[in-house]
């Protein structure tokens, strides 16, 4: 494994890490977490009719997303999905005018940015390359 293989392994690991546990801490506490994230937009233009779903499904969409980073399962569609994931929470956290969340969120974006466009370097990326010739 070549030091820039390593260092995509661990930063997938790391970001796979992160997306899973904050799906799984969610799920015991799913309803009070969802109630949570409408009463924070409250005061937001976005009606709670929009917001309550969505909060419903991050937990669940975290965990899978996680699970499927950090084990190399579908990268590029995991990773996808998780920028996409991203652009959802960074508009949502705008319509809050909630900055410094939009902020943290941006770099969560750039990192995986950074994943997909690295991902020649993904160590089950090259296994499966290998396993083709």
């Amino acid at each position: 494994m070549s030091y820039k293989q390593l260092a995509y392994f661990l930063a997938r690991i790391t970001l796979g890490i992160n997306f899973f546990i904050h799906g799984l801490v969610r799920m015991p506490k799913l309803a009070q977490f969802a109630d949570g994230v409408v009463d924070g937009f409250e005061k937001s233009m976005l009606p709670a009719v929009l917001v309550k779903p969505i909060a419903f499904a991050i937990p669940f969409v975290e965990l899978i997303l996680g699970g499927m980073i950090l084990l190399g399962i579908f990268s590029r569609k995991a990773l996808t999905a998780a920028a996409i994931l991203m652009i959802i929470l960074i508009v949502g956290s705008a319509f809050k005018e909630d900055w410094a969340a939009v902020g943290t969120q941006m770099l969560y974006a750039l990192y995986i940015f950074f994943l997909i466009f690295y991902l020649e370097n993904d160590v089950k990326g090259l296994w499966l390359k290998k396993a083709k010739q």
